[in-house]
């Protein structure tokens, strides 16, 4: 997938999936060619990883394919794993797995991405959809397909920035450069060296 999100969208349940799928696909590229040292390594003042970070953003995605499936049945919860729960709450710096290799959770990210994106472009984006039992979210009112799917755009957003300024962090590398090299182009691109 490229730097820039796809422009030929047909209607709105595309332009979600699409945004959706993207945002995760920057998180995976923010990881591209670090070894296991490095996911775990601390580039700022923070505790926070880049692999903790992409375990933070795979499982809040996982966790959302899963309500967006339950969508119909608005009143019944998803099921989720201890772990997709915590994804909703503060990222824990220790995350990281040993068997996480940048790789393995690069392609875990996109993977999730384009589950979500598949269903978000089967399901109603009017449709209720069950509200997470946390105490940051709230225990009335409702949620559709269409708030959720956007809700998450914007924090995959704030996650891709954050993964960007630790990247950067840890050996300079940043956005450009990384979706070239991820997408097996060239760098400097021609129209970085002019």
């Amino acid at each position: 997938m490229s730097f820039l999100t796809r422009h030929d969208v047909t209607g709105e349940r595309e332009l979600l999936a699409v945004f959706v799928e993207q945002q995760a696909d920057q998180i995976a590229t923010s990881l591209y060619g670090l070894s296991h040292e490095d996911l775990g390594r601390a580039a700022s003042a923070s505790a926070m990883t880049l692999g903790a970070l992409a375990r933070h953003a795979l499982l809040m995605i996982e966790g959302t394919v899963l309500r967006v499936q339950a969508a119909p049945e608005a009143s019944a919860p998803a099921p989720r794993t201890p772990e997709q729960a915590a994804a909703e709450g503060p990222i824990d710096p220790s995350a990281l797995r040993e068997e996480d290799t940048a790789e393995s959770l690069g392609t875990a990210l996109r993977e999730a991405g384009a589950a979500l994106g598949a269903a978000l472009l089967t399901a109603d984006p009017a449709t209720s959809v069950p509200i997470p039992q946390a105490p940051w979210f709230p225990t009335e009112g409702e949620w559709t397909v269409r708030w959720v799917a956007l809700h998450l755009v914007e924090e995959l957003a704030r996650h891709a920035g954050h993964a960007d300024i630790l990247r950067e962090s840890l050996d300079g590398k940043g956005t450009y450069e990384l979706n070239a090299r991820s997408d097996g182009e060239p760098w400097p691109a021609e129209w970085a060296q002019g």
